[in-house]
């Protein structure tokens, strides 16, 4: 699954500039032109991390990373401050507001990609890491396999993305809509009782080899995998 950044910038050729870079590099990108519209992609789907200049139109980035630390859904999303203000109160500002990084204009994109990969590194390993362990369930993405206390388990190509989707982000519920996009893509007509049926799937062959259910279901909410 590609790591999926917000840019929040309204300068319109910094803005395109990210996106190129981010995209050569493998990432899904959105951009919001002003720190409201930041706030409503932040709700229609939630990023891996938020590139967040400093002074948005409308509600400021210092504003809007705020916001993103007081809401619960929100409050561990990596955040990387983009800002012309390279006073040290300026950084220590931004920093205590609760951005991961600062980053001053004008820019090395080279350096900012590399500050990109060490904040999710860091804060995210799930999403850069070829190999990854939640529990007692073990991906790798180069090989493209899995296995369970040791025993490998063989998954269907949509049940390996959707493993990978949740090994993101373990314990974390998420909606059947949230997961069509973020397994099929927001492109792409999928009825949602999908879902339910390659979660069924993946349970299936999680539990094939005994063991108890990783998977759990919430009521009138979702699915999360069990983080230990």
């Amino acid at each position: 699954m590609k790591p999926f950044v917000l840019i929040a910038e309204d300068e319109k050729a910094v803005a395109e500039l990210l996106r190129y870079n981010l995209e050569r590099e493998g990432y899904d990108t959105a951009v919001a032109p002003d720190g409201d519209e930041a706030m409503l992609l932040l709700e229609e789907r939630l990023p891996d991390l938020v590139l967040l200049d400093w002074m948005l139109p409308k509600v400021p980035g210092i504003e809007v990373c705020r916001r993103i630390r007081s809401k619960s859904d929100t409050a561990n999303l990596p955040v990387i401050m983009l800002t012309a203000r390279s006073e040290e109160s300026d950084r220590i500002r931004g920093l205590d507001t609760g951005a991961d990084d600062y980053v001053t204009k004008p820019f090395s994109t080279t350096e900012l990609m590399a500050r990109v990969r060490a904040v999710l590194r860091r804060i995210r390993p799930a999403l850069v890491d070829d190999q990854v362990t939640v529990g007692d369930i073990s991906i790798d993405r180069t090989t493209h396999t899995v296995s369970r206390n040791g025993e490998e388990i063989h998954l269907g190509p949509t049940e390996f993305r959707l493993l990978d989707y949740f090994i993101q982000h373990p314990g974390r519920v998420f909606s059947r809509e949230q997961l069509l996009d973020g397994v099929w893509g927001s492109d792409v007509y999928v009825e949602v009782r999908t879902v339910d049926v390659h979660v069924g799937r993946l349970r299936k062959a999680l539990m094939s080899k005994g063991g108890e259910d990783p998977i759990r279901t919430v009521r009138a909410a979702g699915y999360s995998l069990r983080s230990n």
